[in-house]
């Protein structure tokens, strides 16, 4: 497994006579402690098309410093990356290429940027010499090697925070750079400013004129959805928190809009993505459905006074949901390595590439959108009054599953319209999120009632008490009856005609 870091960092424009203020002076700074200067010599990779970069991703084997090695890095926010590191060797670490298959796939990978450092480095150091930052005056010289054959050359200042520092801190350096003059650096990165500068001259492309159709808003939705999955795949590999479910609402919003929209892209070509993309959200639900179980009997539990609870209850449900998620992780990873999955990406691209736009698509979109979007609030319609129609029990358990389906596909397609529609689909999506936690929480109560029944069976046979399984049994299914007690009140506001007026404008 590759080390990994958080990485913390500003950049600011300089140059050759650029003079750094004296940064002692900063809040906190009991010393400025001059390190040296030293050779830095990075070869960036990615692929010929660049998809690394087009994600802010950047691979580079480097050499000199402290840290040689393959470093590989994911965005985390604006400043904020991820760093993992290999020691250095002659091919690229099989940890890190696993990382990178959602975007590489079968495309190699190919040097694109030499980077060639002088780094001048300062240690802003607090109360017992504990490190507070890092500031590196670098000199740079950028050779293009793939895509172009261009040079650039430039200085900048890297302030870097410590490890575990309190970015707050890097406001105070930032105030001081900034009373000498010294200005943030329009480039993210150093690679982005080599691409930039070295980039081969292009002709000027027609620039399109005119008001987005519909078809674009639909196929930014998509675009946006795609990237999403493409861009969370690392971090569900690496077991990042909540990694799974993000990518899961990615692929469920990607299929959604797909049959939501099916007037302005061609379902003959979109429905056999849509399958494919149902098979990826049931693959990466395995996990996460087990998750969200055992979290909501866990809490049950605690809510519970000691006194009720009888038997060795915490232990035979840890042991049930070790059982039950054993091996999900390595399964879900093994699915993100799967031919069929990245055979998924690879159609999304040619979708995207070559879209089946039909001729609804060129549309303004505050007409074609609307009706999309009003259509799946119909659907939902007939699904939650079926549901209420019905006494309580099974059928009306299914029904009310069925509704939150629709809830929830409803609120989708008006997300996607929102920068289209603005203000009305983002109310009408307000409303029907909040229909669908409702309906959420009644299905997942549905659920563990059934967990809680298997687990009170297994106690029975195992001659241990099944009372507190039991009382957890009624406390879900008072919770349910509350859930439907409020579902009437619920749905008439996400029913409302002006509501639905609004969204038609």
């Amino acid at each position: 497994m590759a080390d990994s870091k958080r990485e913390i960092e500003r950049k600011y424009e300089a140059t050759a006579e650029t003079r750094l203020p004296d940064l002692s002076r900063v809040a906190g700074v009991s010393a400025v402690v001059h390190r040296g200067v030293g050779d830095l010599d990075a070869v960036y990779y990615d692929t010929e098309d660049l998809r690394l970069a087009g994600g802010s991703v950047t691979l580079r084997r480097r050499t000199g410093g402290s840290d040689a090695g393959w470093h590989l890095k994911f965005p985390v926010s604006s400043g904020i990356r991820d760093e993992l590191r290999e020691p250095l060797s002659d091919t690229l670490p099989r940890s890190l290429a696993a990382l990178l298959r959602s975007r590489v796939r079968e495309s190699g990978l190919v040097p694109v940027v030499r980077l060639r450092t002088a780094r001048d480095v300062h240690h802003l150091v607090g109360a017992e010499d504990a490190l507070l930052a890092e500031v590196a005056v670098d000199t740079v010289r950028a050779d293009r090697l793939t895509g172009g054959s261009g040079t650039a050359a430039w200085t900048e200042i890297e302030v870097e925070l410590a490890d575990d520092g309190d970015p707050a801190f890097l406001d105070l350096v930032e105030r001081r750079l900034r009373k000498a003059g010294i200005r943030p650096s329009a480039a993210p990165s150093k690679l982005a400013r080599a691409l930039a500068e070295t980039a081969p001259e292009r002709s000027g492309s027609a620039r399109r004129t005119g008001r987005p159709t519909a078809g674009d808003h639909v196929l930014a939705y998509v675009r946006e959805q795609t990237e999403a999955i493409v861009a969370l795949d690392p971090a569900v590999r690496r077991g990042l928190p909540d990694s799974v479910h993000q990518m899961r609402v990615a692929t469920r919003r990607l299929r959604s809009a797909l049959r939501t929209y099916r007037k302005i892209l061609d379902r003959d070509a979109t429905d056999p993505v849509g399958g494919e993309l149902k098979w990826l959200a049931a693959e990466l639900g395995i996990d996460r459905d087990q998750e969200v179980l055992d979290a909501r009997l866990r809490a049950r539990l605690d809510d519970l006074p000691r006194t009720l609870v009888l038997g060795p209850v915490r232990g035979r449900l840890r042991i049930w949901s070790a059982a039950r998620r054993g091996g999900s992780r390595r399964r879900t990873v093994g699915v993100l390595d799967e031919k069929r999955y990245l055979a998924l990406l690879e159609s999304l691209d040619a979708l995207l590439a070559a879209p089946p736009l039909l001729p609804a698509a060129s549309r303004a979109p505050d007409r074609a959108l609307p009706r999309a979007v009003l259509k799946e609030y119909e659907r939902l319609a007939a699904r939650a009054g079926h549901a209420l129609e019905l006494p309580p029990g099974h059928d009306r358990d299914l029904a009310l599953h069925d509704a939150r389906k629709a809830a929830k596909r409803a609120r989708y397609a008006a997300e996607a319209a929102r920068p289209a529609l603005g203000r009305p689909a983002e109310r009408f999506a307000e409303r029907m999120k909040a229909l669908q936690t409702l309906l959420g929480d009644h299905q997942d109560s549905v659920v563990a009632r059934d967990a809680l029944r298997t687990l009170a069976v297994q106690a029975h046979v195992a001659g241990e008490p099944a009372f507190t399984w039991g009382l957890l049994y009624g406390r879900e299914e008072a919770a349910a009856a509350a859930s439907e007690r409020e579902l009437p009140e619920v749905w008439r506001r996400a029913s409302r005609p002006r509501l639905r007026a609004a969204l038609e404008g």
